[in-house]
């Protein structure tokens, strides 16, 4: 089993979820963070705060400043790492700077508080 972490764009947090959910992927966790890319500001920020986007306009003049995101944690069966990888990336990509950052780390085991049930069967199966 393993662990699909993404951070992503606050206003994408809803689009993501339904299509997690039309993917048969409904356990996750999301929470909001803060953070920022490896890049440094350059004219494609300027060129985004221009056509409206929030993160571009929130980073002008404030050089290295954390950015508002969200963090998805999603733990699946191995047979559902590349499709909820896939589904993160469709629901986000926009071609631009800022579109998020997905990492996969493992789990090596999962325990059902309420059940007691542990492993794969507490887990999405689809």
């Amino acid at each position: 089993m393993k662990e699909v972490m993404a951070v992503i764009r606050m206003n994408m947090i809803n689009k993501t979820k339904r299509a997690l959910i039309d993917a048969d992927i409904s356990s996750m966790t999301a929470f909001e963070v803060l953070g920022r890319g490896k890049g440094l500001v350059d004219l494609k920020l300027l060129k985004g705060a221009e056509q409206g986007y929030e993160e571009a306009i929130a980073q002008l003049g404030q050089g290295g400043r954390l950015i508002p995101k969200r963090a998805i944690s999603i733990v699946v069966p191995q047979k559902l790492v590349a499709k909820t990888i896939k589904t993160i990336i469709e629901a986000n990509h926009t071609g631009k700077s800022g579109d998020g950052v997905i990492w996969v780390m493992p789990i090596f085991d999962a325990l059902s508080v309420r059940t007691s049930e542990f492993g794969d069967k507490i887990l999405d199966e689809f």
